[in-house]
C-alpha cells in the first residue's frame, strides 16, 4: 500500500513538472524575466493534489528542465517554487477549499520576488528592483492562479480521478 502511494506521488510530480515545461512555450518576456502563467496554474493544481513538498519538487524540476532547454531563466526557481508551497501548506494544513489557489501569488510575489531581487539578481550582477519583480511576477501568477482554480474545478468533476492524493481522495 505504501509503495503504491509513493509511486502515485512521484508519478503526479513528474506529470506536473512535464506539463509545466510543455506550458512554458506560452510565455511573454518582461525585461530579464520570462512570464509563465501556466506554471502558476500547475502550482495551484499540484499544491492541492500532491501537497507542498511534492508541489515544490514539481516546480523545481520544471524550472530546471526549462533552464536546460533555454526556455527559462534562473528566476524560474524563486518565481515558481514558493507558490506551490504556499498553496500546498494552506490547503493541506489550514483551509481545505479550492479558492486557496488564489494564495499562489503570496508565495510568488512576496517570497519569490524578494528572493529574485535580493539573491538571484545580484548574483547575476543585475540591478533590478524588488517592485520590478513583484509587478512582473504578479502579471504571471495572478492569471495563472485563476486558470489553476478553474482547472481544479474541472478536475473535481472527473469522478474517476482521485484529486487529493495525499488525503486518500477525501
Amino acid at each position: 500500500m505504501k509503495k503504491d502511494y509513493s509511486v502515485r506521488l512521484f508519478t503526479y510530480t513528474a506529470l506536473f513538472a512535464a506539463l509545466a515545461v510543455l506550458g512554458s512555450f506560452i510565455h511573454f518576456p518582461i525585461g530579464p524575466v520570462k512570464v509563465f502563467p501556466f506554471q502558476h496554474a500547475i502550482n495551484v493544481v499540484a499544491g492541492i493534489m500532491i501537497g507542498p513538498w511534492y508541489g515544490m519538487l514539481a516546480a523545481f524540476l520544471a524550472a530546471l528542465v526549462r533552464l536546460m532547454l533555454g526556455t527559462g531563466t534562473l528566476f524560474a526557481f524563486p518565481g515558481g517554487v514558493p507558490g506551490a508551497f504556499v498553496v500546498g501548506i494552506l490547503y493541506h494544513h489550514f483551509i481545505r477549499r479550492d479558492w486557496v489557489g488564489f494564495f499562489e501569488p503570496v508565495g510568488t510575489v512576496l517570497i519569490g520576488a524578494t528572493l529574485s531581487a535580493y539573491l538571484v539578481a545580484p548574483w547575476m550582477e543585475m540591478s533590478v528592483t524588488l517592485s520590478f519583480f513583484q509587478i512582473s511576477f504578479l502579471m504571471s501568477c495572478f492569471p495563472g492562479s485563476v486558470i489553476g482554480f478553474l482547472l481544479i474545478k474541472i478536475l473535481r468533476k472527473l469522478t474517476w480521478l482521485n484529486i487529493e492524493i495525499l488525503n486518500g481522495g477525501e
